[in-house]
């Protein structure tokens, strides 16, 4: 399975890396909304992993490119996102659903939660 790991935080990205590693995930780091839109156009994926709190793009912003381009492509079934954010408001996770996330993991999370919210998403029961 591969995995974009859309994090600005290297501290953030290395734990996170850490423990998609652990399950052996195949891993693609970025820290910005440029390297997203690129990994994505050019390499196969089955997940993102997408921070909201981003310089210049936000979370929401690139989830909204990336979800056009996969208009543009006739993509009916577009690959899932799951947003890391420490926004933990009442409305944060409709805030993502609406933004075309398919899901909201709020941060801090445990290795647990992370590797759920992926089987969940990738149809994987390890």
């Amino acid at each position: 399975m591969k995995i974009l790991l859309v994090e600005d935080n290297l501290l953030n990205q290395k734990v996170v890396g850490f423990h998609l590693k652990k399950k052996n995930y195949d891993v693609v780091s970025v820290t910005n909304w440029r390297d997203a839109l690129e990994t994505f156009k050019n390499e196969p994926l089955d997940l993102i992993l997408m921070d909201i709190m981003l310089p210049e793009l936000n979370g929401f912003e690139i989830t909204s490119e990336i979800r056009k381009l996969e208009s543009k492509k006739g993509v009916e079934q577009g690959v899932p996102i799951v947003a890391l954010t420490a926004n933990t408001l009442d409305n944060d996770k409709e805030k993502c659903l609406k933004a075309g996330m398919n899901d909201y993991l709020p941060k801090p999370f445990s290795a647990e939660e992370l590797y759920k919210v992926i089987e969940l998403h990738s149809g994987n029961r390890e």
